[in-house]
């Protein structure tokens, strides 16, 4: 049985000037699915994910994302999607309690079920002793699961991570990717970009982008038998040489 698709790209394209940043690419991902959106700094795949988020528009092509075509209906797509941000995705002088509380007002989320998902969030991440401290105190692995947590405070179909585990250690990675298996198994989508090929390992399919444009895209498995190599790193070694 064909698994429901939630994110469908056909031939989606973005010029700056004369300059192509993403050049017609395609691809679908399906519900629950872990979806890998690997490449180089510059290769494209932020500027991709803007378009997908609905904050950037196409310069051509389509897309739809959770049922929504991200021309026509922008503020749609960002109402069913989370979304966390590298740069950007906690208020550093709020308290985490604050924090948890202002984003869920964003997100439309009634007074009584802030409250309720506000403690629910707190006891789940074991933060009950440090809720009222501003978030800029915390350490970076911890500001990135709560991150990830918020971006989830309203339920969304997909959320889509931008680089979630740069900086962090490799304990709190692993930790981090327990809490993506534990989202998608509740058939939440992730769409998250990585330039760690270690990680690529943990998605279910990956796209991987050279110069605006997918140059591969299946599963781990699938692409590391295709070229004959062991690992996901050595898949792009080889994919980055045969453009250059």
């Amino acid at each position: 049985m064909e698994k429901e698709k939630i994110i469908s790209v056909k031939n989606l394209s973005k010029k700056f000037g004369n300059f192509t940043a993403v050049d017609g690419i395609s691809f679908e991902v399906s519900k629950g699915e872990i979806f890998g959106f690997l490449g180089a700094n510059g290769a494209g795949k932020t500027t991709a994910m803007k378009m997908l988020i609905g904050i950037s528009k196409p310069t051509a092509g389509e897309a739809q994302v959770a049922g929504f075509d991200v021309k026509k209906n922008a503020e749609m797509v960002k109402k069913n999607i989370g979304y966390m941000s590298q740069r950007f995705s906690m208020y550093d002088d709020l308290t985490i309690k604050e924090n948890i509380t202002f984003f869920g007002g964003i997100y439309g989320l009634g007074r009584k079920e802030i409250k309720e998902k506000t403690i629910q969030l707190i006891q789940e991440l074991h933060l009950e002793e440090v809720a009222d401290q501003l978030v800029g105190s915390l350490p970076l692995g911890w500001k990135q699961k709560l991150a990830f947590s918020v971006a989830l405070l309203h339920e969304p179909k997909i959320v889509f991570l931008d680089e979630p585990t740069g900086g962090v250690d490799p304990i709190t990675r692993r930790q981090f990717w327990e809490m993506i298996y534990h989202e998608a198994n509740k058939g939440t989508t992730i769409f998250v970009t990585t330039h760690y090929m270690d990680e690529a390992e943990y998605c279910d399919r990956v796209s991987i982008m050279v110069e605006g444009k997918i140059e591969a895209l299946d599963s781990p498995k699938n692409l590391k038998e295709k070229y004959k190599v062991d690992s996901m790193n050595e898949v792009f070694l080889k994919l980055a040489r045969n453009i250059e």
